[in-house]
């Protein structure tokens, strides 16, 4: 099952060999080898099983579970302020998030996931509840 997974999710994230090889590769403690293309392509035909350290490092670049990985569990789960609070690269709609649009939306998520607590849920919602995002209408 590993092969297998690790390949789908290298594939889906359109991350060559290489790619993957020089990812892995980055802050090696001095005891450590860098990864190479071959040896992961090794893994993922299931020839050679890589180490325990090697499959963190997977799990940690791919932001996925060791269980995962390994087929224990289905990937049907994603922490949302987990991946805001993550140093990685996020879209909405082909759009860069950048820091303070994570920030924000973190915030209203989080803010929506508060008020949710607050409402009464015999009170059926049949209005528009305005957001406030702060900015001021300006009549021009």
């Amino acid at each position: 099952m590993f092969p297998e997974r690790l390949r789908a999710i290298r594939r889906g994230r359109h991350i060559t060999l290489d790619q993957l090889a020089d990812a892995l590769s980055q802050n090696l403690s001095p005891n450590e080898k860098p990864n190479t293309a071959s040896q992961i392509g090794n893994w993922e035909r299931g020839i050679r099983t890589p180490s325990y350290i090697e499959v963190r490092k997977l799990s940690e670049f791919f932001d996925v579970s060791l269980d995962y990985l390994t087929g224990k569990t289905e990937l049907d789960e994603y922490d949302l302020g987990r991946l805001f609070l993550s140093g990685k690269r996020l879209t909405f709609n082909g759009e860069t998030l950048s820091s303070q649009d994570r920030y924000e939306v973190y915030q209203l998520i989080e803010g929506y996931l508060h008020g949710r607590q607050t409402r009464r849920p015999d009170v059926p919602i049949d209005h528009q509840e305005e957001l406030d995002l702060g900015y001021d209408d300006e009549k021009e």
